[in-house]
């Protein structure tokens, strides 16, 4: 194995291929390695084998050369697992509807390569989940098999860090920490992805590994709730929040600024830090902090609507039943069409349900689909601009024409702080 992987023979298996599993197939196939990818999405195999890609941070050229030179392979069958030397583990680990962890795309990966399971294979979890999974869920079942953990196979825990769009630091160029169950799993972890990426950082366990993922969204989650409750009272008060965080800012040390918004989405932030309130309930412990924190990011996108009545009301005299309302960006976050738990869905829903005729614009969204409404993406015009009782900036694309919507909007609610000069005209609104 370990010469397998210094000569980049290694043949590599990626169990799931979305925003992060794709992109981490693409890295070891840039560096020479075979990488065979499977999902159990037939539609992300039909494009994959026509050497099409299907998220931003992964150009269809790429897809396209990896594929004809033989270095990557798409299945919805688990077979290849029997053949890999490297199993990484990149399913989803979503809430479920009492939200409670729900591992069962771990779980049913985990079996699929228990039943595959070879003597001197790597297995690695890189779905974020709650301390303790990997030696409490994975390793038993794998153990199943009759093969024990750091003679027969080899386990580790190395949290994804993937952040899409973001140009400035692509998987490459994110250092990236490995725990294993022995320390001969965490060296071979260290060496598989110190042969792809600059930097590696080892730490003593899987279990540290898995808290230090969660540390880190904590971390943003409890200070962006900081931050959007202080934004209210800001709003009260008739304070700028926007530059009252950049005045923050100016100070060397002792500050790290956060910013306000219409909510929280995708699924680090929103959904990464309860799978730890969770575990530790479960031992008698109660996390104040997250709680607080996730209730007040919760109840933003109804702040948000909250606001976008009375400025209707205050301003242009308009009850919401009888506004026509668009919103501008619902992914949640710039530059991505990925619209997981994008706070702009609660807003187009809670305006609707007051009777709002709501539409919206995203360049990357060309439709959005769910169990409430059905809307495809309308195109940015002076008429179309000039038909809307109130415009609600709720994702900053770059791609945006700001300067148009500035222009022949009748009133513009902000809730990105959109960075053009003719927003800081009298007809918008701000967070």
């Amino acid at each position: 194995m370990w010469n397998s992987i210094s000569a980049k023979r290694a043949k590599v298996a990626i169990v799931g291929l979305g925003y992060v599993g794709l992109p981490l197939a693409m890295a070891f196939v840039r560096k020479g390695f075979p990488v065979v990818g499977i999902d159990l999405d037939l539609s992300r195999i039909e494009k994959i084998r026509a050497g099409k890609s299907y998220l931003e941070d992964v150009s269809t050229a790429q897809v396209r050369q990896a594929v004809r030179r033989g270095r990557l392979e798409a299945t919805e069958t688990y077979d290849p697992l029997a053949n890999s030397d490297v199993i990484i583990i990149c399913v989803p680990t979503p809430l479920n509807r009492v939200k409670d962890p729900d591992l069962s795309h771990v779980l049913k990966a985990t079996e699929a390569i228990r039943d595959h399971l070879q003597i001197g294979q790597l297995v690695i979890l890189e779905s974020t989940t709650y301390p303790g999974t990997t030696e409490e869920v994975v390793l038993p079942t794998l153990e199943h098999s009759g093969l024990k953990v750091g003679r027969d196979f080899f386990l580790c825990f190395s949290p994804e860090r993937i952040d899409p769009g973001n140009k400035k630091f692509p998987l490459s160029k994110i250092p990236k920490v490995v725990g294993g169950i022995t320390p001969v799993c965490t060296r071979l972890g260290v060496r598989v992805y110190q042969s792809v990426l600059e930097k590696v950082f080892p730490v003593s366990s899987a279990r540290t590994a898995e808290m230090a993922k969660l540390l880190e969204n904590t971390f943003r989650i409890v200070n962006i709730g900081l931050v959007n409750e202080l934004a209210q009272v800001a709003g009260a008060l008739g304070i700028d929040i926007w530059e009252a965080v950049r005045a923050a800012s100016t100070k060397p040390f002792g500050f790290m600024p956060f910013y306000p918004g219409p909510g929280i989405g995708g699924h680090c932030i929103g959904i990464d830090p309860i799978y730890l309130s969770w575990k530790a309930r479960l031992h008698g412990v109660d996390i104040h902090f997250i709680e607080l924190a996730r209730r007040i990011n919760a109840e933003m996108p109804r702040f948000v609507v909250e606001r976008a009545v009375y400025s209707l009301n205050a301003r242009a005299r308009k009850a919401v039943s009888r506004s026509k309302i668009l919103v501008l960006g619902v992914s949640y976050k710039p530059e991505v069409a990925d619209t997981r738990e994008s706070p702009a869905l609660e807003i187009i829903h809670g305006l609707q349900s007051l009777g709002a005729q709501v539409s919206y614009h995203d360049p990357y969204v060309p439709e959005l689909k769910n169990d409430r409404f059905q809307l495809r993406s309308e195109a940015l015009s002076r008429e179309n601009l000039r038909k809307k009782d109130l415009v609600i900036v709720a994702t900053n694309h770059s791609r945006t024409p700001y300067g148009l919507v500035a222009k022949h909007a009748r009133m513009i609610f902000d809730t990105r702080n959109v960075a053009h000069p003719a927003f800081r005209s009298s007809k918008v609104v701000r967070l």
